[in-house]
């Protein structure tokens, strides 16, 4: 496959996963107990989000692959932090529509329900530590390589210390309501909500990168030319 094609590829599912995240995230303020439909829809949004993101991560593999075949082994570790990131969002969200659909009123499943405390590492700790290292392999992929402007791999430090950062949240309570706690809307939603902005615009850069690569002339024995990288 063309590098062309990998970048089309893997923008336009980052783009529409991380627009179907944006559009959950809010869903999880709405109501202080959320009502069976809220859950159910939120969660939908979730799964299906994370389901196009394995698109996306998979296509970051690739395009870092095509790039340099030498940093296999970090296009390896984007690709396997990626797809186990996905999974810890399935497992919670899976709880959270069991617990909708079982208890026979409505409760606030991020913090009630049989299954609410299996959720907090994963939605929590877990969570922070593999999109941290997701976003520590990509930068240095992309400063050592250039594949996507500069500020992406700046922009994918900053948010690797940030999630790490709520690491210690663990200590302050399980409170869905604090801002920082194993289970605190800054720890989950808010982080939920910056990586989906974050990817968003890193798949827009692709994109644009996409219509900037044009073609190899015929015998010219490279697949695609790929514009400077600003």
């Amino acid at each position: 496959m063309s590098e062309t094609a990998i970048r089309r590829y893997a923008g336009l599912a980052g783009l529409v996963a991380s627009l179907l995240i944006v559009i959950q995230v809010p869903l999880y303020f709405i109501y202080e107990t959320p009502p069976d439909w809220d859950v159910l829809t939120r969660s939908l949004l979730g799964i299906t989000g994370c389901t196009v993101y394995i698109v996306y991560f998979v296509g970051l593999r690739q395009l870092i692959r095509h790039v340099d075949p030498a940093y296999d082994w970090v296009a390896g570790i984007v690709q396997n932090a990626g797809l186990l990131w996905v999974a810890m969002v399935f497992v919670p969200q899976s709880m959270e529509v069991g617990a909708a659909i079982t208890v026979d009123h409505d409760i606030d499943t991020t913090m009630e329900g049989p299954f609410a405390g299996a959720q907090y590492l994963m939605q929590g700790a877990v969570s922070r530590l593999l999109m941290g290292l997701f976003l520590i392999a990509l930068g240095i992929a992309v400063s050592r390589l250039g594949l996507l402007p500069r500020w992406v791999a700046r922009s994918a430090y900053v948010l690797a210390a940030i999630n790490l950062a709520f690491l210690p949240a663990v200590y302050f309570g399980d409170d869905a309501a604090d801002f920082y706690s194993a289970q605190g809307w800054g720890t989950t939603a808010s982080m939920g909500a910056l990586w989906s902005l974050w990817t968003l615009a890193v798949s827009v850069s692709l994109l644009r990168g996409a219509r900037r690569t044009a073609p190899a002339a015929p015998g010219a024995g490279t697949a695609a030319v790929a514009a400077p990288t600003q």
